[in-house]
């Protein structure tokens, strides 16, 4: 069995669709205590404290811990908007552009750390002012990276992804995959 270190409900739908044996433990780990501003490095670094919160205090499982940065065509790091403003700012970056998501995931067990970082694009069709007070309105925005979500009402934003879809939802089963397969990861 597994234990996700988040409360999110996209990267939770992931494993259970995986039919991955998992149970939840937010890390509550607080974000703004890594100062590291290089968008791969700050969501490794994140990945791993957040797994290593939650295996200090079961060293006898198999934690993930999964961070998810998008950076704007400008260069523009975008973590979770504060508010609605800030979203909206954040939406104006991406209107008709390509942006860049990292997923950093970690797997941690007694001493054991397997972590690394799987990387996509997602273009933006160009939004209007309408596109992007219809999308607020929704408040999908809310406790997202970049300010957006590809999936549902996310698609349309979205002209084109490159990479793996769930690299972008926040959980890169390929690279989940990958490291359980190569380390012989039961969970």
């Amino acid at each position: 069995m597994f234990i996700l270190a988040s409360q999110s409900p996209q990267r939770k739908a992931i494993l259970q669709n995986l039919h991955v044996p998992f149970d939840t433990i937010p890390s509550g780990f607080d974000e703004s205590s890594i100062i590291e501003q290089d968008p791969i490095k700050r969501a490794l670094l994140l990945a791993e404290a957040k797994a290593a919160v939650i295996a200090s205090r079961y060293p006898d499982q198999w934690i993930i811990g999964v961070d998810t940065l998008v950076v704007a065509a400008s260069g523009e790091l975008l973590e979770k908007p504060v508010d609605a403003n800030d979203a909206r700012r954040m939406l104006d970056l991406h209107s008709g552009r390509t942006s860049i998501i990292h997923s950093a995931l970690s797997l941690q067990k007694g001493g054991k750390k397997f972590t690394a970082v799987s990387t996509a694009s997602v273009t933006f069709k160009h939004l209007t002012d309408r596109d992007i007070a219809s999308w607020i309105e929704t408040k999908l925005w809310h406790d997202r990276s970049g300010a957006f979500q590809i999936e549902g009402e996310g698609e349309k934003l979205i002209v084109k992804i490159e990479g793996e879809y769930e690299t972008v939802v926040g959980f890169p089963v390929k690279l989940f995959q990958e490291m359980i397969d190569r380390e012989h990861i039961v969970g």
